[in-house]
């Protein structure tokens, strides 16, 4: 049996962010013995996919940073362009391959952390700590006793919840000849696609040079197309809307994210806690991860081991109780009531959020893309800010915009 102060189970975005800032403790913390459990090559490791988040200059992972940009422009859907610059913010992105291969580098050089691949069948909570039963890919049993245990591993189904959305995508990395991108704006928000009956969809084009971008189309929706719908929004994005013909697809990316207002249990045992998506690390009004997920396990950097962790209370939002209540906001937090109502309003088919969302990032007083900025988390100022207009705008859609266009025929999508 392996033995370790702290396990953690998952080498994904936060398996592996907790396995960094434990391996590399703030002065004068005491140093702990970490076992990293990572899922053996095959259906359980996550796909390759793509991060991006917001930071104030430099950041922890910036050697890991494909690209970064502080110009952002969102288009109405008639093409009215709105565009700014978001100083002292920064747009970054990051390639899961990179921030693994950083990762593996960096934990290879602290000596802190056993990496041990392994498939995660159950961690159950024991006197004095919690246990993990896993089995090697030659299929021997492997238990781990720790002190506290840390488990990324995606939760089998939803909890229950008043309104769920979909946020789903696929992306093409293309190559052009010529030099057709700007590559010192994000296209963030493009509202020119055809919107479907329930929800809204975006075009999203992240430049990372003069001949390379990433391009995807992504819907707000109660549910995932087939792969033949994403393959054809795409062509009609960069065909037809942005006029980018002959591009070469390099390689793709799927995803789907929940946004959702369910509670997240994010302590399973006295010492068995969640982290990333699984412990409520998705904003749940845009879908963004990255971010939260530092700040969870930023709250462990530093802690003394046995000293009970915080990382239960860590996360981006406070669901609101099912029984009429609401809970109360963290101080300088306000309930996600606007959250919930966005929600509503696209699962009920009113459409007149891809029309207000521009006209609210351009109000007065804060002037163009920086509406929806917030002071405690400059992780997700602008596609928070478009996801969550101000009440009025939304309630107007829910109300009073109840006609839905019907999606043309898939051909022409």
């Amino acid at each position: 049996m392996l033995e370790a102060d702290v396990a953690i189970v998952g080498a994904g975005a936060a398996g592996l962010s907790l396995a960094h800032r434990l391996a590399c403790p703030v002065r004068g913390a005491p140093r702990i013995s970490v076992v990293l459990l990572e899922a053996p090559p095959g259906p359980l490791r996550p796909p390759r996919r793509t991060w991006c988040f917001w930071e104030r200059g430099p950041g922890r992972y910036d050697a890991a940073v494909t690209a970064s940009w502080q110009r952002l422009r969102v288009r109405a859907p008639g093409g009215r362009p709105i565009e700014g610059d978001i100083t002292p913010l920064r747009y970054k992105m990051i390639r899961s391959d990179d921030f693994e291969a950083l990762m593996a580098h960096d934990l290879a050089l602290s000596g802190g952390v056993q990496r041990v691949e392994a498939t995660v069948e159950a961690v159950e909570g024991v006197p004095g700590g919690a246990e993990v039963y896993a089995y090697t890919a030659a299929g021997r049993p492997l238990p781990v006793r720790a002190r506290w245990v840390f488990d990324s591993r995606p939760l089998g189904s939803l909890p229950a919840a008043r309104t769920t959305l979909l946020q789903h995508f696929h992306g093409w990395f293309v190559r052009s000849d010529l030099p057709v991108f700007d590559p010192g704006t994000v296209e963030l928000m493009d509202f020119r696609t055809p919107q479907p009956p329930r929800g809204l969809s975006f075009g999203y084009v992240l430049p990372t040079g003069r001949r390379q971008a990433l391009v995807e189309y992504t819907e707000f929706s109660p549910a995932v197309l087939p792969r033949s719908a994403y393959e054809a929004a795409l062509r009609h994005y960069t065909r037809d809307i942005l006029h980018l013909p002959g591009l070469e697809i390099v390689s793709t990316e799927t995803g789907v994210i929940p946004m959702t207002d369910a509670p997240f249990a994010r302590q399973t045992a006295a010492s068995v806690f969640r982290i990333g998506a699984a412990g409520g690390a998705t904003r749940p009004s845009t879908g963004y991860t990255f971010a939260a997920v530092q700040r969870q396990t930023r709250a462990r950097r530093g802690r003394p081991v046995p000293r009970p962790p915080p990382a239960a209370a860590a996360g981006p939002f406070r669901p609101l109780p099912r029984h009429g209540r609401r809970a109360a906001a963290r101080p300088g937090q306000r309930p996600d009531r606007r959250c919930g109502l966005l929600r509503a309003a696209l699962l009920t088919g009113a459409h007149g959020a891809a029309a207000a969302l521009p006209r609210r990032l351009h109000a007065p007083p804060r002037g163009p893309l920086h509406r929806g900025a917030h002071p405690r988390t400059p992780d997700a100022p602008l596609r928070r800010g478009a996801a969550v207009p101000a009440p009025p705008s939304l309630s107007r859609a829910v109300t009073e915009t109840r006609t839905r266009p019907a999606r043309p025929p898939e051909e022409t999508v």
